[in-house]
């Protein structure tokens, strides 16, 4: 059964920093595109960044130059590091795999809230 949990989201300052986590099983992890998407409320699912197996990486406008997403092959998971964050942050953020064949996986969410 395919897993990916996510952990991280938390209420952060405007201006601060966080770091999301999703763990995945090995398989997923070695062979599937992973990214990251959140929705707010009133809003569609929109990718916020993803990364390859090759290591390629894609931003959406919005967070190109303060979120970055790495991963860790040792423990299988990715990370989306959050800078400089604001009130437009705020969404669950959700862990996603996918194939380019239509295959996908999705987390559970995780809540990140930005209020001073």
């Amino acid at each position: 059964q395919v897993q990916l949990v996510e952990s991280g989201g938390d209420l952060v300052q405007p201006g601060g920093s966080l770091r999301l986590s999703c763990v995945s099983s090995p398989s997923i992890f070695s062979s599937y595109d992973m990214g990251w998407y959140r929705q707010a409320p009133g809003k569609q699912r929109e990718l916020v960044a993803s990364i390859t197996p090759g290591l390629y990486r894609n931003y959406a406008d919005s967070v190109k130059g303060r979120f970055t997403i790495t991963k860790d092959s040792a423990v299988n998971t990715i990370y989306l590091y959050m800078h400089k964050v604001s009130p437009e942050d705020t969404a669950v953020y959700f862990c996603k795999a996918w194939t380019n064949s239509g295959t996908s996986y999705w987390g559970q969410g995780t809540q990140v809230t930005v209020s001073s």
